[in-house]
């Protein structure tokens, strides 16, 4: 699984929901997640306690594979990304 769509797509299958149900629930259309689970749109943080709460899983693993996701597709080549996050983790 590559991308943040991709997990969203597999968990959806594996619960046998369709893409109407789970777009009705974020309020949005079905071809916007079907966008979303390409990868040609990007979710966005509101949805993220929804899609939790819609495929039975925590909100905190669901925001962990959001933000590793989007920290890999957009600064994953960075020679430095492990020395920045460790010293973002040594402040906080």
């Amino acid at each position: 699984m590559d991308s943040f769509g991709e997990y969203l797509r597999e968990l959806r299958e594996a619960k046998g929901l369709p893409l109407r149900k789970v777009a009705a629930e974020l309020d949005i259309d079905t071809s916007i997640l079907s966008k979303i689970e390409r990868n040609e749109r990007m979710a966005t943080i509101e949805m993220i306690p929804i899609f939790a709460n819609v495929l039975e899983t925590t909100d905190k693993e669901m925001q962990i594979r959001f933000l590793q996701f989007m920290l890999l597709r957009d600064y994953g080549k960075l020679s430095y990304l492990k020395d920045a996050l460790k010293t973002i983790l040594k402040e906080l």
